[in-house]
């Protein structure tokens, strides 16, 4: 989005595997990208957490397909995920979203109020990722493939629309 701050990367985020990872420790370490029109895919190749490098390292990645399609790969996870220490950085595995409104503050007219929505989060269990497994997001249905409120609503799709005051529409 056209707006940075802090919280926002709490709440928006498409993480295979949320760290303190280290890219910088090994010459060998990488993050790289790759997008070929059709598929964007970010891999880590052999990171280390922060602090842990005796854990060994981690390879993994995120792809995310022009269909929406998402899948995250574990090749190589040396330790258990619920090994690793949330206290310097979170360690998180899913998608998350949300989005921020500048609200007029009472107290002072000529400043703005940031609120943060998060509105979907998907967790992964943790405890499930482990060396060669993957998981898969398919992206399911939503009001936004249509072209009116109107066929939203009236649409077969088992959607429950609702109408949301902070944007004035439903969704």
């Amino acid at each position: 989005g056209d707006v940075i701050h802090r919280m926002l990367t709490a709440t928006q985020y498409i993480a295979p595997l949320m760290a303190n990872f280290n890219p910088s420790y090994s010459h060998n370490s990488t993050v790289q990208y790759l997008d070929n029109g059709t598929v964007f895919v970010v891999q880590w190749d052999k990171v280390y957490l922060q602090g842990k490098e005796d854990m060994g390292s981690f390879t993994f990645q995120a792809a995310l397909h022009s269909t929406g399609r998402i899948v995250f790969g574990y090749k190589e996870i040396p330790v258990p995920v619920l090994q690793i220490s949330a206290t310097q950085h979170p360690v998180k595995a899913g998608l998350s979203d949300a989005f921020m409104v500048l609200n007029p503050s009472p107290d002072v007219p000529e400043s703005r109020r940031r609120t943060i929505y998060e509105y979907h989060r998907v967790e992964l269990d943790t405890s499930r990722i482990s060396s060669l497994s993957a998981v898969e997001f398919t992206p399911l249905p939503t009001c936004l493939q249509h072209q009116s409120c109107e066929t939203c609503v009236t649409s077969e799709l088992t959607f429950n629309c609702s109408w949301c005051h902070v944007l004035q529409r439903y969704l």
